[in-house]
């Protein structure tokens, strides 16, 4: 794994640990330094990451949303997606067309599922979610409002908007994308719209409640929201606990 995949400590603890449960960082460091593999090969410098700016933290209900395209047999579907900063919780659905009917449904449907309360959403200015793009004599008259805007405003939402010719400013969301695309598309064929709708939701539940992310210190998204519950109740919504499927429910 170490050789092929050239994947960090972390990641490595990661995928062994539900088979080895005795298996610990510092031990599985030692076996690494055995057989000459705790180092791996540094990166180029013309490739890194070097010199790109951290996101600014943002206390929980900060929100990127995106519009990706998957394909089936039956044709092209879209992926709504929505990441929390903080916590890294998403949320997804899956439309047959990208509307701005379907941008307001899917905002509805979000602040439902949410336990805690959405203050921010940063979307690109696609004609889903702002008429940004649209040349001022294309635009509605009597400076009507978008429906993506009226409902952020309902609900008590900023709305941001990346900044034009600027995408990577949404790049939190774009690497779910990826993440999302890679477990299903990327691996997997899928005859019709219900197959893939369901393998997506199947993903969505395992990603917020079963997979450990680094960057949450080997948290999952739904742990680290229960943490913040038990820190300050006043962003929340409902109690996290009646969002636990079990005995509660």
């Amino acid at each position: 794994m170490r050789r092929q995949l050239q994947l960090p400590l972390d990641d490595i603890f990661i995928v062994l640990k539900p088979g080895i449960p005795k298996l610990t960082r510092s031990n599985l460091h030692r076996c690494l330094q055995h057989y000459g593999l705790s180092r791996l090969p540094k990166e180029d410098s013309s490739s890194s990451a070097a010199g790109k700016k951290p996101f600014k933290s943002y206390p929980i209900g900060y929100l990127h949303v995106d519009i990706t395209e998957l394909r089936t047999d039956e044709g092209k579907q879209y992926l709504f997606v929505a990441i929390d900063r903080m916590t890294k919780y998403i949320y997804i659905e899956l439309y047959q067309r990208m509307t701005q009917n379907n941008a307001v449904l899917f905002l509805r449907n979000l602040q439902k599922d949410y336990v805690f309360k959405i203050t921010h959403i940063l979307t690109y200015n696609g004609a889903q979610f702002s008429y940004n793009l649209l040349a001022k004599h294309l635009r509605p008259k009597n400076g009507k409002c978008h429906p993506f805007d009226q409902l952020c405003h309902e609900l008590g939402i900023e709305h941001r908007t990346t900044q034009f010719r600027h995408p990577w400013t949404n790049g939190q969301v774009e690497i779910t994308n990826k993440i999302i695309k890679q477990a299903t598309t990327k691996h997997f064929h899928y005859e019709s719209f219900e197959q893939l709708k369901g393998h997506l939701m199947a993903f969505m539940l395992y990603y917020n409640h079963q997979r450990p992310l680094k960057s949450l210190k080997f948290k999952t998204p739904w742990e680290l929201i229960q943490e913040c519950y038990n820190k300050d109740k006043r962003s929340f919504k409902e109690n996290t606990n009646y969002k636990i499927v079990g005995l509660n429910t």
